[in-house]
């Protein structure tokens, strides 16, 4: 019958009340010999494709050895919203991958999801997808908040975001991260509060005091629905960053 199926994706009800995508985790899968004639996939081989990039790590559409894997679903099972599925389609999308395929359907129910995949599989989709799924834009504040490492990462989400999200006609989306200046984010929030933010620890923190009075603060967390950590391992490692974290999830 062949060797056991490998475990699924580490699905977990961490404290910190969102998701959280971390690095990689070695694993092999492979189809039984027995198996009418599926072919083997193996978490090494690289199945040729275009070379282009999806946005999420992926190769590009069909050509992904993840979602080759998991043919009997697609993006439609998980019951997007019509202007979300949209998206999905123009950009050519059909079967998520296997951690796609465990962790959406659960981080649209509301559980909290840790996961834990190879570099590649998809693990930005997972938040990408759910948080659009289930933001609010009914009301002008933040409702999702995603904190990276990084500038350059806080850049490219705010990039999926805009390209999976352009079909809602009311969703505002924001990325501020240090380099860039804080007037700037200042003058953005002052305009027009973001539903979906994205940012570094840092300066989304500095973002949230005001002096002597936190009610003055030009960033308020206060109705944040969903909080996700992106490559929250490399987050963690670093004590400023963790601290960090750490002070923006209590706000």
């Amino acid at each position: 019958l062949g060797p056991p199926l490998p475990d699924p994706p580490r699905l977990h009800n961490p404290c910190c009340g969102g998701v959280a995508c971390a690095g990689s985790m070695a694993r092999e899968d492979s189809a039984s010999a027995k198996e009418e004639d599926l072919p083997d996939y193996d978490a090494e081989t690289c199945i040729q494709g275009s070379g282009e990039s999806n946005g999420f790590g992926d190769s590009a559409p069909n050509g992904g050895s993840s979602s080759a894997a998991i043919r009997s679903s697609g993006f439609r099972d998980f019951l997007l919203k019509p202007e979300l599925m949209q998206a999905v389609v123009e950009c050519g999308f059909e079967h998520p991958s296997e951690v796609q395929h465990a962790c959406i359907p659960q981080a649209i129910l509301g559980t909290d999801v840790l996961c834990q995949a190879k570099s590649g599989m998809g693990k930005t989709a997972v938040f990408v997808l759910a948080c659009l799924q289930l933001v609010d834009t009914s009301v002008d504040e933040v409702r999702v908040l995603v904190l990276c490492h990084v500038r350059e990462l806080a850049y490219q989400i705010e990039h999926e975001f805009m390209r999976f999200g352009k079909h809602f006609s009311k969703l505002r989306i924001a990325a501020f991260y240090g380099g860039s200046p804080i007037e700037k984010d200042k003058e953005k929030l002052k305009a027009a509060c973001p539903h979906i933010l994205v940012g570094t620890p840092g300066r989304i923190l500095w973002l949230t005091k005001g002096g002597k009075n936190d009610e003055d603060a030009p960033l308020k967390l206060g109705s944040v629905t969903h909080f996700v950590v992106d490559e929250c391992d490399k987050c963690i490692d670093n004590l400023v960053l963790r601290k960090d974290v750490q002070q923006v999830f209590i706000r």
